[in-house]
């Protein structure tokens, strides 16, 4: 794929991830034509709106969200949408980043087991510290989609990582601690897929590192 399509691909993907932590709380989200959308607020950090495509209708995807109650965030997933003037602004700007299939994974000190417990999902996310509990519900385990991989240092838990597979990627998010280490068992999962997700700033000066690659902008926006 080139980055045009890696984009919409990992767009597509992290909407996906949206949807299926959004569908645990009891918010049932859908997909459009060019952006996925949840008529009720979606849980803590996750938008209510996501961009499939950079020629996504404004007061199409507004119509389809809660901008009455305050706090609603839209991720513009090619960085082109003007929300300012619905009252939104700019809770940051990110990159799209990718890392292909096949690509060596660092070595790690560190031993990493997927999460398949309610107990040790709920260890995950405190060892995570988002500055929330109940984010992240058991019911993500049964999602054959979804991985949540952590790291330990004996018995201690030090480092996580979620992976959520699509049709052609696997998205890469909520890394923790010395989360390169997930790479390899996230390979050893879903081998022929490549590696997409988003950062900005330090983070993505170390997901570049790392062997990711930058291939395009994306925006925040909150109301």
């Amino acid at each position: 794929m080139d980055n045009d399509a890696l984009v919409r691909a990992a767009a597509l993907n992290n909407a996906e991830w949206c949807d299926a932590v959004s569908r645990t709380h009891g918010v049932k989200g859908a997909f459009g034509a060019t952006a996925w959308t949840a008529s009720r607020r979606t849980p803590p950090f996750y938008p209510d709106a996501v961009t499939l495509t950079a020629g996504a209708d404004t007061p199409e995807i507004l119509g389809r969200v809660d901008i009455a109650s305050g706090g609603c965030s839209v991720k513009d997933s090619f960085g082109c949408l003007d929300l300012a003037a619905d009252g939104f602004e700019v809770l940051f700007d990110a990159q799209w980043i990718h890392r292909a299939a096949g690509a060596p994974a660092p070595a790690t000190d560190l031993q990493w087991q997927r999460v398949e417990t309610a107990g040790e999902l709920a260890a995950w996310e405190a060892a995570w510290d988002g500055g929330v509990t109940g984010l992240f519900l058991p019911d993500l385990l049964g999602d054959e989609t979804v991985a949540v991989f952590a790291g330990y240092d004996g018995s201690t838990l030090v480092a996580g990582a979620v992976a959520n597979r699509s049709a052609s990627v696997v998205g890469f998010s909520n890394t923790f601690g010395a989360w390169p280490g997930a790479l390899a068992p996230i390979a050893e999962l879903w081998p022929s897929l490549p590696l997409v997700g988003y950062e900005s700033g330090d983070d993505l000066d170390d997901a570049l590192a790392q062997g990711f690659e930058a291939i395009g902008p994306l925006r925040i926006w909150l109301a």
